[in-house]
């Protein structure tokens, strides 16, 4: 009877201690121009995000990063620890608060209106206006 405890014991430690790789799962969504803190399940050592200009990672502890939307799209967040493994490999999608916001078309001329509770210019980023420049070259 000892000896079937100690077997058990022995494979679930085995279990325990393999680690299978990160995968990408469903993405994490942010909206723009907010923030979303993560909390890793252990420390990292580096991070990356894909497209600087769609998010940005600032780093508050080891365990702790905080994910900005600086312009719309899809990129993707890595977060290694010490000995390269990944602990997140996700998709990040950048999202407009859809409910609270209004563009306005006049010709070649878009303009972006928050409206909580009333509708007023919203801030643009570097990325929302070189978007927004691309976008009117193309009529």
């Amino acid at each position: 009877m000892a000896v079937s405890r100690l077997s058990l014991t022995a494979v679930a430690l085995l279990a325990a201690a393999y680690v299978l790789p990160a995968q990408a799962g469903p993405g994490i969504e942010i909206t723009m121009n907010q923030a979303k803190i993560v909390k890793l399940a252990r420390d990292a050592d580096t991070i990356v995000v894909g497209n600087p200009e769609i998010a940005d990672a600032s780093v508050q502890d080891a365990s702790t990063i905080v994910l900005t939307g600086k312009g719309f799209g899809v990129t993707n967040l890595v977060v290694l620890d010490r000995e390269g493994s990944p602990i997140i490999d996700e998709q990040l999608t950048v999202v407009r608060q859809s409910a609270t916001t209004v563009r306005i078309y006049r010709r070649s001329q878009v303009q972006t209106m928050s409206c909580t509770p009333y509708c007023e210019s919203s801030f643009k980023t570097e990325a929302e206006q070189k978007s927004e420049t691309e976008m009117n070259a193309g009529q």
